[in-house]
């Protein structure tokens, strides 16, 4: 069991779901645990309630490395002689279609 941190909270946990087999995990929201277990329990306590689902997946905040706005135009967008690279015909998950 992790301590809880300097804010006297225990660590948060990210909580991805996946509503039927084969569809692609969503982000759902976020829970607080001490461990990866007790994250699940209470993912599956909080996300799970409403509706079946076929999986849940559970990711520590710290673990997670990302960018931030202020990279994107340095990071994520393709060079002018490479558009060809833009991911404009791959169809994504729902979560980055509400951009």
């Amino acid at each position: 069991m992790s301590p809880p941190t300097a804010d006297s909270q225990w660590p948060l946990w990210e909580v991805f779901v996946q509503e039927k087999a084969g569809a692609p995990h969503e982000h759902a929201g976020s829970v607080h645990a001490p461990d990866g277990e007790l994250a699940l329990q209470a993912a599956r306590d909080v996300y799970a309630r409403r509706g079946p689902i076929a999986s849940l997946w559970v990711v520590e905040s710290e673990r997670i490395v990302a960018t931030t706005t202020a990279d994107a135009a340095s990071f994520l967008e393709p060079g002018p002689e490479k558009l060809y690279r833009h991911s404009r015909f791959y169809s994504g998950p729902k979560a980055r279609k509400s951009k």
